[in-house]
């Protein structure tokens, strides 16, 4: 019997049909990848495989059974032997996955002692036990830390330790590195291979990232409105595509390896490096705490960016990045340091440099409808309706929504959609800059391929300066002129983008270059081989 056997799956939300007669199956230490975009169907798939769909109001008929078990049929008691157990789940959002009121190794010995007759010595020892075995440093003294006081990558570490303590046969991974960077996230990755590898268990990897689950899995099924595409080896299913839409998909995926594209101007020899400096930093310094607690995130910054250009800004998470741009945008004052518009020194917010936050989630008043939102920045300025109304509906179609969209509330649109009325709102200060802060992490790859190739227009009909920030350098790189490649707040390498990606100077960055995951199955083993060899395992 297989680890894993679907068939003919469907999950009905009301009149929503999410997953329509799916069918799969999974063997005992296989990896099998569900790909697709945001509303395919992914998740949906992966919380029926653990019941997590009992006592929500969903419809759910076909056959699922998990390890020997029949998860439509099991009672209660039997899915909770399960769920843990037999198998287990890692989500993508560790921080709302951990309880921030208790230690971590807690809440792992917590799991571990339901599903075995352990002492609270034996499952503390346990959870110790598995938290050095996913690569957590001093993991003694760190099972007594709270969520808060670990890293994004050390958190995700953290579930799957809790994840691993009841040694399951299973292991569903939803979305496990969305939200890390580069190099974390190929630290994962290659500890889900190698676990996979030391404990013969099977995973099931969702993902929207084709590069990731070439770099992880031996199959992958695609998905498109609740329905299999495409299913086969991971080597014929990325490298011959049969589907059209898998086809579309991988020609989506930003290559780290692929120059950027350039409109005909920028490619006969545009103006760029002759035009003028609109925004510079002078060795900004921010520092945060005092005395022995102080953190200095950006230490000595220096750069600048011309007019019409796109200047891109990476590193890990802790780099300073974000630091960088909310000094530049005027959101934090520099501890030392200036930030300079047009050679003169300026502190504070100004209208004609503006944000793109990472989520528009966050940044949008859920309360206001998303008319009025894109419109604050001009009553701010004294106008008025019905100008402003007008303005506002020439903004969004501008952005590729539509003018109607005026009254609607942000929980009524995609997340692609959100951040278009994120950067409609910029624009309506009539910016000549615009600071993006990771635009475009948290959106799948298509949605990603139109948010960055609208930035890009605009800053060629508008004449915009751009500063991208990102933690993602295959995106980065279809989007930017120069690049500025930070460590531990500092710049460590900035020059013409082909140069860095083609010929970079800094250790440091041909490592992060190095992490960047590849939609080709054959690169991406022989750059997890070459990784393990680097690390002497």
């Amino acid at each position: 019997m297989s680890l894993v056997e679907v068939t003919d799956l469907s999950v009905r939300f009301g009149a929503v049909r999410a997953v329509e007669g799916l069918s799969f199956r999974l063997e005992q230490g296989a990896a099998l990848g569900l790909v697709g975009e945001s509303g395919s169907g992914k998740s949906t798939v992966a919380a029926a495989l653990l019941g997590l769909h009992r006592g929500t109001g969903a419809a759910v008929s076909g056959s699922v059974t998990v390890a020997g078990v029949d998860v439509g049929a099991a009672s209660g008691a039997e899915l909770r032997r399960l769920r843990g157990g037999r198998a287990a789940m890692v989500f993508q959002d560790p921080l709302s996955s951990l309880d921030p009121y208790h230690a971590v190794g807690a809440q792992i010995a917590e799991v571990y002692r339901v599903h075995h007759p352990a002492s609270r010595r034996a499952a503390r020892a346990r959870a110790v036990e598995v938290l050095d075995r996913v690569g957590i440093p001093d993991a003694a003294r760190r099972a007594g830390a709270r969520p808060h006081e670990f890293s994004g990558g050390m958190r995700q570490r953290a579930l799957i330790a809790m994840a691993l303590a009841c040694e399951p046969d299973l292991l569903v991974a939803d979305e496990p590195t969305t939200a890390l960077d580069v190099t974390v996230q190929a630290q994962i990755l290659d500890l889900l291979h190698g676990l996979r590898r030391e404990t013969g268990m099977g995973l099931l990897l969702v993902t929207h990232d084709v590069g990731v689950a070439a770099e992880s899995v031996d199959e992958v099924l695609v998905m498109r409105d609740g329905r299999a595409v495409e299913h086969g080896p991971v080597g014929e299913v990325l490298g011959a595509p049969a589907a059209p839409y898998t086809r579309r998909l991988l020609k989506a995926v930003p290559r780290v390896d692929v120059p950027r594209r350039r409109g005909p101007a920028e490619a006969a020899g545009g103006s760029e490096e002759t035009a003028p400096v609109v925004l510079a930093a002078d060795g900004l310094r921010r520092v945060f705490g005092r005395g022995p607690r102080a953190f200095t995130a950006v230490d000595g910054v220096s750069l600048e960016v011309r007019r019409g250009e796109t200047l891109g800004v990476v590193g890990e998470s802790g780099s300073g990045k974000t630091t960088l741009g909310r000094m530049l945008v005027g959101l934090l004052p520099p501890t030392a340091g200036r930030v300079l518009q047009d050679g003169v020194p300026v502190s504070g917010m100004r209208p004609d440099v503006q944000m793109v936050f990472q989520d528009p989630v966050s940044s949008l008043n859920p309360r206001r409808t998303v008319g009025e939102s894109v419109a604050d920045p001009l009553r701010a300025r004294g106008e008025r309706d019905p100008a402003v109304r007008e303005r506002v509906a020439e903004l969004l179609e501008r952005v590729g929504l539509e003018a109607g969209h005026h009254d609607r509330y942000p929980h009524e649109f995609s997340g692609g959609q959100r951040q278009r009325v994120g950067i409609a709102r910029a624009l309506a200060a009539e910016p000549r800059v615009l600071v993006c802060d990771e635009p475009v992490s948290a959106l799948d790859i298509t949605t990603q391929a139109q948010v960055v190739a609208l930035l890009d227009e605009l800053r060629r009909e508008l004449g915009l300066a751009l500063v991208f920030i990102a933690h993602d350098l295959a995106v980065v790189r279809q989007v930017s002129d120069r690049l500025a490649v930070m460590r531990r707040g500092r710049v460590v390498e900035c020059g013409p983008a082909e140069e860095v990606y083609g010929a970079p100077r800094d250790a440091y960055t041909r490592r992060l270059l190095a992490a960047v995951p590849s939609p080709d199955p054959a690169l991406a083993a022989r750059r997890r081989a070459e990784r393990r060899e680097a690390a002497g395992v």
